[in-house]
Protein backbone atom coordinates (compact mmCIF):
# COMPACT_ATOMS: atom_id res chain seq x y z
CA UNK A 1 0.00 0.00 0.00
CA UNK A 2 1.64 3.32 -0.81
CA UNK A 3 0.48 6.67 0.77
CA UNK A 4 -0.19 10.21 -0.31
CA UNK A 5 2.65 12.70 1.18
CA UNK A 6 2.79 16.17 1.31
CA UNK A 7 5.63 18.65 1.97
CA UNK A 8 5.11 21.49 2.98
CA UNK A 9 7.97 24.09 2.55
CA UNK A 10 9.31 22.06 0.30
CA UNK A 11 11.12 24.82 -1.83
CA UNK A 12 13.25 25.05 1.79
CA UNK A 13 16.86 23.94 2.56
CA UNK A 14 14.79 20.56 4.72
CA UNK A 15 11.90 20.81 2.41
CA UNK A 16 14.19 19.93 -0.65
CA UNK A 17 16.31 17.03 1.93
CA UNK A 18 12.98 15.55 2.37
CA UNK A 19 11.87 15.05 -1.22
CA UNK A 20 15.24 13.80 -1.45
CA UNK A 21 14.92 11.76 1.31
CA UNK A 22 11.50 10.09 0.55
CA UNK A 23 12.95 9.33 -3.14
CA UNK A 24 15.97 7.41 -1.93
CA UNK A 25 14.61 5.35 1.12
CA UNK A 26 12.08 4.47 -1.18
CA UNK A 27 9.43 5.35 1.05
CA UNK A 28 5.70 3.63 -0.28
CA UNK A 29 4.49 6.80 -1.75
CA UNK A 30 1.51 6.52 -4.15
CA UNK A 31 1.26 10.25 -4.62
CA UNK A 32 3.24 13.30 -3.53
CA UNK A 33 2.91 16.89 -3.44
CA UNK A 34 5.02 20.09 -2.87
CA UNK A 35 3.69 23.10 -0.87
CA UNK A 36 4.92 26.35 -0.58
CA UNK A 37 3.87 29.97 0.27
CA UNK A 38 2.04 32.07 -2.85
CA UNK A 39 5.30 33.48 -4.12
CA UNK A 40 6.79 30.02 -5.23
CA UNK A 41 3.61 28.64 -6.65
CA UNK A 42 4.96 27.51 -10.14
CA UNK A 43 8.33 26.71 -9.50
CA UNK A 44 9.42 22.99 -10.18
CA UNK A 45 11.20 20.56 -7.64
CA UNK A 46 12.62 17.48 -7.99
CA UNK A 47 11.54 14.44 -6.72
CA UNK A 48 13.86 11.79 -7.46
CA UNK A 49 15.72 11.49 -10.66
CA UNK A 50 12.85 11.54 -12.58
CA UNK A 51 9.99 13.31 -11.11
CA UNK A 52 9.43 17.10 -11.36
CA UNK A 53 7.01 18.71 -9.34
CA UNK A 54 5.27 22.27 -9.41
CA UNK A 55 4.83 23.87 -6.04
CA UNK A 56 1.44 24.25 -4.55
CA UNK A 57 -0.24 26.87 -2.57
CA UNK A 58 0.21 25.95 1.19
CA UNK A 59 -2.51 28.65 2.03
CA UNK A 60 -5.32 27.19 0.04
CA UNK A 61 -4.52 23.34 -0.33
CA UNK A 62 -7.40 20.90 1.04
CA UNK A 63 -5.40 18.08 3.27
CA UNK A 64 -8.56 16.09 2.83
CA UNK A 65 -7.42 12.85 2.06
CA UNK A 66 -4.15 12.97 2.13
CA UNK A 67 -2.36 10.61 4.84
CA UNK A 68 0.96 12.56 5.58
CA UNK A 69 2.12 15.97 5.88
CA UNK A 70 6.56 16.50 6.56
CA UNK A 71 6.31 20.67 7.35
CA UNK A 72 8.86 22.90 7.20
CA UNK A 73 8.05 25.92 6.51
CA UNK A 74 8.82 27.90 9.50
CA UNK A 75 7.26 27.79 13.36
CA UNK A 76 4.58 30.79 12.49
CA UNK A 77 3.51 29.17 9.62
CA UNK A 78 3.32 25.62 10.79
CA UNK A 79 1.00 27.02 13.96
CA UNK A 80 -1.59 28.39 11.71
CA UNK A 81 -1.51 24.90 8.66
CA UNK A 82 -0.21 21.88 10.44
CA UNK A 83 -3.81 21.55 13.01
CA UNK A 84 -5.35 21.86 9.55
CA UNK A 85 -3.80 19.30 7.89
CA UNK A 86 -4.49 17.14 11.19
CA UNK A 87 -7.80 17.89 11.24
CA UNK A 88 -8.24 16.63 7.78
CA UNK A 89 -7.32 13.57 8.97
CA UNK A 90 -3.48 13.81 7.92
CA UNK A 91 -0.94 12.66 10.21
CA UNK A 92 1.54 15.77 10.28
CA UNK A 93 5.45 15.69 10.91
CA UNK A 94 6.42 18.81 11.95
CA UNK A 95 10.18 19.88 11.58
CA UNK A 96 9.77 23.49 13.48
CA UNK A 97 9.90 23.80 17.08
CA UNK A 98 6.41 25.58 17.15
CA UNK A 99 4.72 21.92 18.91
CA UNK A 100 7.61 20.18 20.62
CA UNK A 101 6.72 21.05 23.95
CA UNK A 102 3.12 21.09 23.99
CA UNK A 103 1.57 18.25 26.01
CA UNK A 104 0.02 15.20 23.65
CA UNK A 105 1.94 15.71 21.09
CA UNK A 106 5.28 13.51 20.86
CA UNK A 107 8.40 14.31 20.25
CA UNK A 108 10.33 11.40 18.61
CA UNK A 109 13.74 10.10 17.24
CA UNK A 110 12.87 7.24 15.93
CA UNK A 111 16.09 5.19 17.62
CA UNK A 112 15.36 6.43 21.02
CA UNK A 113 11.48 6.73 21.91
CA UNK A 114 9.93 5.50 18.74
CA UNK A 115 7.15 3.61 21.38
CA UNK A 116 6.12 7.43 21.77
CA UNK A 117 4.35 7.79 18.49
CA UNK A 118 1.70 5.04 19.80
CA UNK A 119 0.57 8.18 22.28
CA UNK A 120 0.04 10.69 19.76
CA UNK A 121 -3.53 12.19 20.55
CA UNK A 122 -3.56 15.32 18.16
CA UNK A 123 -2.39 14.03 14.58
CA UNK A 124 0.84 15.97 15.10
CA UNK A 125 4.06 14.88 15.46
CA UNK A 126 6.85 16.66 16.11
CA UNK A 127 10.65 16.58 14.90
CA UNK A 128 13.23 17.55 17.50
CA UNK A 129 16.08 20.72 17.40
CA UNK A 130 18.25 19.39 15.33
CA UNK A 131 21.69 19.33 17.98
CA UNK A 132 18.95 17.60 20.17
CA UNK A 133 18.16 14.52 17.59
CA UNK A 134 22.40 13.57 16.71
CA UNK A 135 22.89 13.68 21.04
CA UNK A 136 20.12 11.58 22.14
CA UNK A 137 21.18 9.08 19.28
CA UNK A 138 24.80 8.94 20.66
CA UNK A 139 22.99 8.87 24.39
CA UNK A 140 20.79 6.23 24.11
CA UNK A 141 23.08 3.54 24.52
CA UNK A 142 25.16 4.73 27.41
CA UNK A 143 21.89 6.46 29.44
CA UNK A 144 20.56 2.18 28.81
CA UNK A 145 24.06 0.86 30.11
CA UNK A 146 25.15 3.65 32.58
CA UNK A 147 21.87 5.79 34.07
CA UNK A 148 22.96 9.54 32.81
CA UNK A 149 22.65 11.93 35.33
CA UNK A 150 24.02 14.80 33.92
CA UNK A 151 24.78 16.19 30.66
CA UNK A 152 27.40 19.36 29.59
CA UNK A 153 27.29 19.73 25.85
CA UNK A 154 29.33 22.38 23.46
CA UNK A 155 27.79 22.46 20.35
CA UNK A 156 29.63 23.45 17.12
CA UNK A 157 26.73 24.20 14.67
CA UNK A 158 26.85 24.86 11.28
CA UNK A 159 25.22 27.89 9.52
CA UNK A 160 22.78 25.70 7.40
CA UNK A 161 20.65 25.71 10.71
CA UNK A 162 20.11 29.07 9.65
CA UNK A 163 18.66 28.19 6.20
CA UNK A 164 20.09 28.98 3.19
CA UNK A 165 20.24 32.77 3.82
CA UNK A 166 23.19 31.74 6.81
CA UNK A 167 24.84 29.52 4.15
CA UNK A 168 24.73 32.35 1.53
CA UNK A 169 26.37 35.28 4.42
CA UNK A 170 28.84 32.75 5.14
CA UNK A 171 29.86 32.32 1.66
CA UNK A 172 29.59 35.83 0.59
CA UNK A 173 31.46 36.94 3.72
CA UNK A 174 34.68 34.33 2.87
CA UNK A 175 34.90 35.24 -0.73
CA UNK A 176 34.87 39.27 0.46
CA UNK A 177 37.59 38.30 2.75
CA UNK A 178 39.91 37.69 -0.13
CA UNK A 179 38.91 40.96 -2.50
CA UNK A 180 39.01 43.34 0.94
CA UNK A 181 34.97 43.73 0.92
CA UNK A 182 34.25 44.82 4.24
CA UNK A 183 31.74 41.61 5.66
CA UNK A 184 27.57 42.64 5.39
CA UNK A 185 26.52 40.75 9.05
CA UNK A 186 22.22 40.24 8.24
CA UNK A 187 21.64 36.74 9.16
CA UNK A 188 23.82 36.22 12.55
CA UNK A 189 24.96 38.77 15.37
CA UNK A 190 28.67 39.15 13.99
CA UNK A 191 30.63 38.07 11.44
CA UNK A 192 30.59 33.93 10.53
CA UNK A 193 33.54 33.68 8.30
CA UNK A 194 37.05 32.75 10.02
CA UNK A 195 35.05 33.18 13.36
CA UNK A 196 32.80 31.30 15.93
CA UNK A 197 29.70 33.02 17.49
CA UNK A 198 28.38 31.75 20.54
CA UNK A 199 25.19 32.70 20.00
CA UNK A 200 22.20 31.01 18.75
CA UNK A 201 18.51 32.13 18.64
CA UNK A 202 17.08 34.38 21.18
CA UNK A 203 18.67 35.27 25.18
CA UNK A 204 16.32 33.98 28.18
CA UNK A 205 16.47 35.82 31.30
CA UNK A 206 18.79 33.40 32.38
CA UNK A 207 21.22 34.20 30.23
CA UNK A 208 20.99 30.55 28.27
CA UNK A 209 19.86 31.56 24.69
CA UNK A 210 16.61 29.37 23.59
CA UNK A 211 18.65 27.01 21.35
CA UNK A 212 20.48 25.63 24.82
CA UNK A 213 17.24 25.75 26.82
CA UNK A 214 15.74 23.81 24.05
CA UNK A 215 18.42 20.39 24.27
CA UNK A 216 17.74 21.07 27.56
CA UNK A 217 14.08 20.06 27.84
CA UNK A 218 14.07 18.30 24.91
CA UNK A 219 16.32 16.13 26.26
CA UNK A 220 14.12 15.15 28.71
CA UNK A 221 11.25 14.99 27.05
CA UNK A 222 12.40 12.16 24.71
CA UNK A 223 15.79 10.64 26.43
CA UNK A 224 14.75 10.56 30.95
CA UNK A 225 12.65 13.82 32.55
CA UNK A 226 15.09 14.07 35.60
CA UNK A 227 18.52 14.23 33.45
CA UNK A 228 20.00 17.81 33.76
CA UNK A 229 21.47 19.13 30.77
CA UNK A 230 23.81 21.99 30.48
CA UNK A 231 24.62 23.02 26.83
CA UNK A 232 26.50 26.26 25.11
CA UNK A 233 25.70 26.68 22.06
CA UNK A 234 27.84 27.99 18.95
CA UNK A 235 27.46 28.76 14.93
CA UNK A 236 30.61 27.43 13.71
CA UNK A 237 32.00 28.98 10.10
CA UNK A 238 30.66 25.25 8.84
CA UNK A 239 29.01 24.80 5.84
CA UNK A 240 26.70 21.24 6.77
CA UNK A 241 27.64 19.02 9.74
CA UNK A 242 26.64 19.94 13.43
CA UNK A 243 29.76 19.05 15.48
CA UNK A 244 29.16 18.28 19.72
CA UNK A 245 31.69 17.90 22.98
CA UNK A 246 29.48 15.69 25.57
CA UNK A 247 30.35 15.05 29.17
CA UNK A 248 27.85 12.64 31.02
CA UNK A 249 27.99 12.12 34.54
CA UNK A 250 26.23 8.68 35.29
CA UNK A 251 24.53 7.29 38.37
CA UNK A 252 26.43 3.21 37.47
CA UNK A 253 30.86 3.33 37.08
CA UNK A 254 31.49 3.28 33.15
CA UNK A 255 32.59 0.27 31.62
CA UNK A 256 34.53 1.51 28.30
CA UNK A 257 34.65 -1.43 26.85
CA UNK A 258 30.96 -2.14 27.43
CA UNK A 259 30.26 1.56 26.22
CA UNK A 260 32.01 1.06 22.81
CA UNK A 261 30.53 -2.25 22.26
CA UNK A 262 27.02 -0.76 22.95
CA UNK A 263 27.03 2.45 20.16
CA UNK A 264 28.86 -0.37 17.99
CA UNK A 265 25.14 -2.02 18.32
CA UNK A 266 23.11 0.99 18.22
CA UNK A 267 21.26 1.74 15.37
CA UNK A 268 21.96 5.18 13.66
CA UNK A 269 25.31 5.11 15.11
CA UNK A 270 28.99 4.56 13.64
CA UNK A 271 31.42 4.50 16.30
CA UNK A 272 34.88 5.43 15.15
CA UNK A 273 37.49 6.02 17.86
CA UNK A 274 41.15 5.32 17.07
CA UNK A 275 43.52 6.44 19.39
CA UNK A 276 45.91 8.03 16.32
CA UNK A 277 45.72 11.17 14.20
CA UNK A 278 42.45 11.36 11.87
CA UNK A 279 40.81 8.74 13.87
CA UNK A 280 37.82 10.31 14.48
CA UNK A 281 34.87 11.90 12.35
CA UNK A 282 34.93 15.76 11.45
CA UNK A 283 31.58 17.58 10.13
CA UNK A 284 33.17 17.74 6.40
CA UNK A 285 32.99 13.59 6.54
CA UNK A 286 28.94 13.24 7.82
CA UNK A 287 27.62 15.35 5.06
CA UNK A 288 25.35 13.32 3.27
CA UNK A 289 25.30 10.39 5.70
CA UNK A 290 22.72 9.40 7.83
CA UNK A 291 24.26 8.10 11.04
CA UNK A 292 25.71 9.57 14.15
CA UNK A 293 29.22 9.63 14.14
CA UNK A 294 31.13 8.85 17.84
CA UNK A 295 34.75 9.46 18.34
CA UNK A 296 37.03 10.73 21.30
CA UNK A 297 35.40 8.19 24.03
CA UNK A 298 37.05 8.59 27.42
CA UNK A 299 37.01 8.62 30.81
CA UNK A 300 36.26 11.91 32.49
CA UNK A 301 38.03 11.60 35.75
CA UNK A 302 36.86 15.03 36.87
CA UNK A 303 33.83 13.72 38.13
CA UNK A 304 32.09 10.52 39.51
CA UNK A 305 31.42 7.94 36.80
CA UNK A 306 31.63 10.16 33.61
CA UNK A 307 32.22 9.87 30.03
CA UNK A 308 33.37 12.34 26.92
CA UNK A 309 32.95 11.84 24.01
CA UNK A 310 32.59 14.06 20.38
CA UNK A 311 29.49 13.35 17.77
CA UNK A 312 28.42 15.22 14.71
CA UNK A 313 25.67 14.61 11.81
CA UNK A 314 24.38 15.60 9.38
CA UNK A 315 21.96 18.30 10.45
CA UNK A 316 20.19 18.63 7.56
CA UNK A 317 19.82 14.96 7.53
CA UNK A 318 19.31 13.28 11.00
CA UNK A 319 18.88 17.08 12.38
CA UNK A 320 15.90 17.48 10.53
CA UNK A 321 14.17 15.50 7.15
CA UNK A 322 15.80 12.29 7.78
CA UNK A 323 14.53 12.13 11.24
CA UNK A 324 11.20 13.25 9.87
CA UNK A 325 11.28 10.75 7.46
CA UNK A 326 11.99 7.74 9.79
CA UNK A 327 9.03 8.90 11.99
CA UNK A 328 7.11 8.13 8.74
CA UNK A 329 8.46 5.28 8.37
CA UNK A 330 8.35 3.96 12.64
CA UNK A 331 4.51 5.10 11.65
CA UNK A 332 3.83 2.58 8.76
CA UNK A 333 5.94 -0.29 10.87
CA UNK A 334 4.10 -0.06 13.86
CA UNK A 335 0.92 -0.19 11.75
CA UNK A 336 -0.15 3.55 13.10
CA UNK A 337 -1.46 4.22 9.48
CA UNK A 338 -3.86 1.86 7.96
CA UNK A 339 -6.17 2.75 5.48
CA UNK A 340 -5.35 6.74 5.32
CA UNK A 341 -4.60 8.47 8.56
CA UNK A 342 -5.82 6.72 11.01
CA UNK A 343 -4.17 8.83 13.79
CA UNK A 344 -7.00 10.39 15.99
CA UNK A 345 -7.40 14.66 16.36
CA UNK A 346 -8.87 15.30 19.74
CA UNK A 347 -8.89 18.45 21.20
Amino acid sequence: MGYRVAVAGATGAVGRELLRILAERNFPVDEVVALASPRSVGKEISFGDKKVLKVQNLETFDFKGWDIALFSPGGEVSAVYAPKAAAAGCVVIDNTSHFRMEPGIPLVVPEVNAKALKKARRGIIANPNCSTAQMVVALKPLHDLFKIKRIVVSTYQAVSGAGKDGMDELFGQTKGTFVNDPPTVAQFTKQIAFNVIPHIDRFMDDGATKEEWKMAVETRKILDPDIQVLATCVRVPVFIGHSEAISIECEKPIDLKKAREALRKAPGVILRDEREDGGYVTPIECVGEDATYVSRLRIDPTVENGLALWCVSDNLRKGAALNAVQIAESLVEQGLLKDGALLPVKE
